[in-house]
């Protein structure tokens, strides 16, 4: 991959070209010279370097781009290993899975598990099922070429609507990846992970190919997971213009759950699991089939995608009761990115319409020790959802550009019982979102932007929140649609050594999704009133001691500072009954550094630190509250392009006892809610290998 600076010059020497050739016709090899330097071999898929560029002009507010390379240099197993530097992405595991609490600005916040609140797409093509749910476990970060962020409602050009935003993992391709590269990482509580992958051309064809497989017992007692996953993509260039990639995902992920602990149990012994938990068994076996495909046209100024996709998915799910759900779920996108004129000017506009719908068969029994016992509910989930986007791009004048947007959207949820256990529960619930958006963006410098956006955002209920089968609800919760209005402004880019990332936003929600529950069901979700989410995203880096006289990235040492800031203020807004006190589970301050030392030769070491200056509420009531903590990491290893790569990294030194991230819970410190603490890790070690040709 070329530097940036590079491109700009191979774009401005081929200007140059062009210029002084004017009388004479191109020949056909000039003009391939230009478009290699300029654009990513495929149509499909942009590169890295084509992707920050973009992010860089023509979104006004929070987005990014985490080039892959940067996490494989430690373990990289995880949704945290990928995201933990990624600004405004507050990510945290569960015990250590590959199951986190995964948010933006407070989107889901009651989730520690199945995520809500944020689109996540696999190269642009949806991940979350038709009910606005995901899974973790469908995302494999070895597989993934780089990583894109989009910050509330920034991620309105992918369609997504909610106060979370989106994330896109963009794979490999044939282009990108190695011919053969192999994979081994093995580590604490007898964790072993190996992939091995493989990317090739040949002709108009490209085809990349992955296959992971891992398992650990985990650092907490029944806490075991395994997992196996190939990726695949195949694509073809139909013509100069016109390119269809094809997707392949399989995955077979099993889980041990072992449950919260309450906070005397934490204390004491943070490696034991909840007595219940391991009583019930209790698992999140998880299997996962999905086909998609995009057909892509280009001519440089017009684009039009089309997606497809269905995703089968088999989930058994000992839990309070076993869940034996199997879910199909088909959609398609259609979208068109122009660049034109109005009003005279330079004009973009992103025009797009997708559709989801999902049928999952739902059947819960008594657990029995982990073991299916009598049939307690047998039901069919039916969701829809269609959305209509557009965003709008008017440059005013060189530097700075307005933009307009906005999507409408109608989704439905629907719950048939099959068989009856007592009333006939059959329900149907129905919702209409309008969410505009409006912004400014001002290119201070080639290299440095200002940003200032307004909008709102919509989220549906997923059945997560509307089914309380089992626990003496009839039917679908009664729940509106989570709405919100967001102000941010904040600035990007880099001058000289330092590069920087801030936004500021503040969010008035209303009818936030908590589980504030009814009398005889404490952990029932319903509407809360207006709550209000503001905060700070802050991304600092700096090269330290680089000579900016030295051309080349490979002939200087470097010492490079990574910091990660994320100041979170969720609270109620004078609510009659909660005042103005703090929603809990996520911490009001977190800060992740790193500062590695690196020669030019590949070799790279230095120390990284989490920190939770703050302790925060487990609690609605604000009874029990999680510790601050500060966790100390070291890093050393060799990354090559090809030939072999090596690291080694220890995590938590100190060997602190500590929950970054708790349930959420009326009162903790009532016996059915008092286990809240999700304990992290405590001291590991980690090594791996990797080998490419």
């Amino acid at each position: 991959m070329k530097p940036i600076h590079t491109l700009f010059l191979f774009s401005f020497t081929g200007a140059a070209l062009a210029q002084t050739a004017t009388p004479v016709k191109p020949t056909t090899a000039l003009n391939e010279v230009v478009i290699t330097a300029k654009k990513s071999p495929s149509i499909t898929v942009p590169s890295v370097t084509e992707k920050k560029e973009q992010l860089a002009k023509t979104i006004p507010g929070g987005a990014g781009v985490v080039d892959a390379e940067e996490y494989k240099r430690g373990r990289a197993s995880t949704l945290k290993d990928a995201l933990d530097f990624a600004p405004g992405v507050f990510v945290q595991s569960r015990f250590g899975a590959e199951e986190s609490r995964l948010s933006i600005r407070g989107s889901g916040i009651q989730r520690t598990f199945h995520g809500r609140g944020l689109w996540l797409m696999q190269d642009g093509v949806p991940l979350n099922l038709a009910d606005g749910g995901f899974d973790m476990q469908a995302i494999e970060p070895l597989a993934t070429n780089y990583i894109e962020v989009y910050r509330g409602a920034n991620a309105l050009q992918y369609g997504g609507t909610t106060l979370g935003g989106a994330i896109n993992f963009i794979s490999n391709t044939g282009h990108t990846a190695s011919p053969f590269q192999a994979r081994f990482e093995v580590g604490s509580f007898n964790t072993r992970r190996g992939q091995i992958s493989s990317g090739f051309v040949s002709g108009n064809t490209d085809v990349y190919a992955s296959i992971t497989s891992s398992q650990t017992d985990g650092f907490r007692d029944y806490s075991e997971q395994e997992s196996l996953r190939i990726f695949a993509n195949i694509g073809t260039k139909i013509s100069v213009n016109l390119e269809n990639r094809f997707y392949l995902t399989w995955v077979d992920s099993k889980s041990q759950l072992p449950g919260s602990l309450t906070k005397a149990q934490f204390e004491a012994n943070p490696e034991q699991a909840n007595a219940a938990s391991l009583a019930n068994r209790q698992r999140r076996d998880y299997q996962l089939l999905r086909l998609a495909n995009k057909l892509t046209y280009s001519d440089g100024d017009n684009t039009l995608a089309f997606s497809l996709f269905w995703s089968w998915k088999d989930l058994d799910h000992p839990i309070f009761q076993v869940i034996d759900q199997l879910s199909n779920d088909i959609g398609f996108d259609l979208r068109y990115d122009g660049r034109n004129h109005l009003l005279g000017l330079d004009n973009d506009l992103t025009v797009g319409v997708n559709f989801m719908y999902g049928n999952a068969e739902d059947d819960r029994y008594n657990n029995v020790g982990g073991q299916r016992g009598a049939l307690v509910a047998q039901n069919r989930l039916q969701s829809m959802n269609l959305n209509f986007y557009f965003q709008d791009q008017l440059h005013l004048t060189d530097t700075l550009s307005f933009i307009l947007g906005s999507s409408v959207t109608f989704a439905n949820r629907d719950l048939n019982e099959e068989t009856l256990f007592g009333l006939n529960n059959d329900d149907r619930q129905e919702f209409w979102g309008f969410s505009p958006k409006l912004g400014l963006l001002w290119e201070v410098t080639p290299k440095s932007q200002v940003y200032f956006n307004a909008s709102r955002s919509f989220e549906p209920p997923s059945f997560g929140e509307l089914t309380a089968i089992g626990a003496g609800v009839p039917a679908l919760v009664a729940l509106r649609p989570q709405t919100a209005t967001t102000l941010e402004i904040g600035t990007r880019g880099e001058a000289g050594r330092v590069a920087w990332d801030f936004s500021y936003y503040y969010a008035w929600i209303d009818d936030e999704m908590l589980t504030l529950g009814v009398p005889g069901n404490a952990t029932l979700t319903t509407n809360a009133g207006r709550t209000i989410h503001q905060g700070v995203e802050l991304a600092l880096n700096a090269d330290l001691l680089r000579n900016l006289t030295t051309s080349g990235d490979s002939d200087y040492d470097r010492v490079v500072l990574r910091q990660n800031f994320l100041w979170n203020d969720f609270r109620f807004a004078k609510d009659a009954r909660w005042g103005d006190r703090m929603l809990p589970g996520i911490p009001p301050f977190y800060y992740r550094a790193e500062m590695l030392y690196e020669h030019p030769c590949g070799f790279y070491c230095g120390p990284n630190v989490e920190w939770s200056p703050r302790k925060f509420a487990a609690d609605l009531s604000r009874t029990t509250f999680a510790d601050p903590y500060a966790l100390l990491g070291l890093k050393f290893g060799f990354r090559t392009k090809k030939g072999t790569s090596f690291f080694v990294e220890a995590r938590n030194l100190t060997d602190k006892n500590y929950s970054p991230t708790t349930g959420v819970v009326q009162n903790a410190t009532l016996p059915a809610q008092s286990a809240v603490f999700l304990p992290g890790d405590g001291r590991a070690f980690y090594a791996g290998v990797e080998f490419k040709w």
